[in-house]
């Protein structure tokens, strides 16, 4: 399970440099400031998140349990919805997708809940 979520963590945080990149250098003037704001925010929790997954991987070096692999599903759920749909509004101007990004939040939080609950239990 280390070796997954350390896996999943480190490609999750080379997309989420290179949608920062993207974001900076292809839609910088493409985007009004407040879209841009937006997909910066989806960044920056991409980023915090895997940074989540590789603290989950090293949790499952000294612990054992399902709910460590439940808190890595819950991070990459997080980021698929929350940062996603971030990306996606920001890009399309479609703001009935931040009614997707509450779920991806929901999701973090449980994750770090859950992150620590397995590590209690452990």
């Amino acid at each position: 399970m280390d070796r997954v979520f350390f896996i999943l963590g480190a490609v999750s945080a080379a997309l989420g440099v290179a949608a920062g990149a993207f974001g900076a250098h292809a839609l910088r003037g493409r985007l009004t400031p407040d879209l841009l704001n937006v997909f910066e925010t989806g960044v920056r929790y991409h980023l915090i998140h895997a940074l989540g997954l590789f603290s989950v991987a090293w949790a499952a070096t000294r612990w054992q349990g399902h709910a460590l692999s439940a808190a890595g599903w819950l991070f990459l759920l997080g980021t698929v919805l929350f940062s996603g749909s971030l990306y996606a509004l920001s890009v399309s101007g479609v703001r009935a997708l931040g009614v997707i990004t509450p779920l991806g939040g929901i999701a973090f939080i449980a994750g770090w809940i859950t992150l620590a609950w397995a590590v209690w239990q452990g």
